[in-house]
């Protein structure tokens, strides 16, 4: 676009709508602004119908939810969330890997739960065998992974959204930029720059299907 970018990062709300609501298009309580643009912001179209003062566009990629695991400690069968009631997972703090596994699981788990800052700590304790397992974002297991772990996606019961694109966010009033983001990543989908700044962190990219 030929502007400078100011990337803030920002933690994670209880509820999307309060992330865009403190984020895109009205600020957070105290200190802060809202963003030009908000980057991996999920999109569903339900939802985005339900939120008028946000732009959902620029999608770009599927992400879902994965298993990452210790091949010594599963040489054959690939660990489901039911291996968790006796074996130590990793999950990202109030994460919603950390939420579904406490649900499924209840009190048989409670105990083999180690809960992390980030999935990239989660990552780095199981590749020192702290856990046996971590559940979490794909793309974030695959950026942690080393030649003793490996990565699947098993069924998950009683996940309600286990799969999910994510795109851009920006206020409703910013039609204009909203249309130029759109394009620019439609373009770099098109051209393999996104596939290439993926592959840079070893992680795969799923477009979505549908634009």
């Amino acid at each position: 676009m030929g502007v400078k970018a100011e990337i803030t990062l920002v933690a994670s709300g209880e509820t999307l709508e309060a992330d865009l609501r403190n984020w895109v298009w009205k600020g957070p309580i105290v200190g802060g602004r809202v963003a030009n643009v908000m980057l991996h912001v999920p999109y569903d179209s339900a939802f985005a119908c339900r939120v008028e003062q946000v732009t959902f566009t620029g999608t770009y990629h599927r992400e879902s939810i994965a298993i990452a695991y210790s091949k010594a400690a599963y040489p054959e069968n690939k660990p489901v969330p039911a291996y968790f009631r006796f074996d130590r997972l990793g999950v990202e703090n109030d994460s919603i890997a950390d939420f579904y596994i406490t649900q499924l699981l209840g009190s048989q788990a409670a105990g083999n739960i180690v809960r992390y800052r980030t999935t990239q700590e989660a990552m780095a304790g199981l590749a020192v065998g702290q856990v046996l397992a971590v559940m979490g974002p794909k793309a974030q297991l695959e950026y942690g992974l080393t030649e003793t772990l490996d990565i699947h996606s098993p069924p998950l019961p009683a996940f309600s959204v286990g799969t999910w694109t994510i795109g851009a966010a920006i206020h409703f009033s910013h039609k204009p930029l909203s249309y130029t983001v759109d394009d620019i990543i439609y373009g770099a989908l098109n051209d393999a720059r996104i596939n290439d700044i993926f592959k840079r962190y070893n992680v795969t990219l799923s477009p979505p299907e549908l634009r």
